[in-house]
């Protein structure tokens, strides 16, 4: 399930729409939603669950509250092995541990010098992001952002004024070789207000 936190959507019942639309997460008490507002007209109010949905506890989460308390589960669940930062540079060069830049690629469990995080360990790549591991904190950085061969990188080229019409539309050519049809070419203004009037 999502993890709701302040600014995340939820679904709410909207008291100005009357219908349950999706809202987002203004304020929070500890785990629960106190007021959102609505991405369709803008109203914020207390937060009101879907129809049908309550806080009070159900029998069920109850009895399962119980049962914990008691210490007596239905099965066992594996215990989660926390490896510590330097566990996991084990073994690893970080004397030849390359500088981080943005230009560069990198993969996972490669060992990266950052300038002003330390020494990192390249933990996931999705397409020009890598997480990067380091003694204090994950960051997710881009890699991958180099120049390339001129080839490799699209060029604008803007529209020649031969091929060039409204809104860079191509415009149609006209063979050079057919006729064109006569044309009229009609007096200006200027032209017919200085014209002397014929006599009959």
């Amino acid at each position: 399930m999502a993890t709701l936190k302040v600014g995340g959507e939820v679904d709410s019942l909207c008291t100005r729409c009357k219908m349950s639309l999706a809202h987002t997460i203004l304020a929070m008490v500890g785990p629960k939603i106190a007021r959102v507002r609505c991405n369709t007209c803008g109203g914020e109010h207390a937060f009101r669950g879907k129809p049908g949905t309550t806080d009070r506890p159900t029998k069920a989460a109850t009895a399962k509250a119980a049962r914990a308390a008691s210490g007596t589960t239905r099965t066992t669940r594996a215990e989660k092995v926390v490896i510590s930062f330097d566990e996991q540079l084990a073994g690893k060069d970080i004397a030849s541990a390359p500088k981080y830049s943005p230009k560069d690629t990198y993969r996972v469990d490669q060992v990266i010098h950052h300038p002003t995080f330390g020494v990192g360990l390249v933990t996931a790549v999705r397409g020009d992001k890598v997480d990067l591991t380091f003694r204090s904190d994950t960051k997710t950085l881009v890699h991958g952002r180099g120049g390339g061969a001129p080839a490799d990188r699209p060029a604008f080229s803007p529209p020649s004024k031969m091929n060039s019409g409204p809104a860079d539309k191509p415009m149609a050519e006209v063979p050079m070789d057919e006729e064109l049809p006569e044309v009229a070419i009609l007096p200006s203004d200027e032209e017919l207000d200085n014209a002397v009037p014929a006599e009959d």
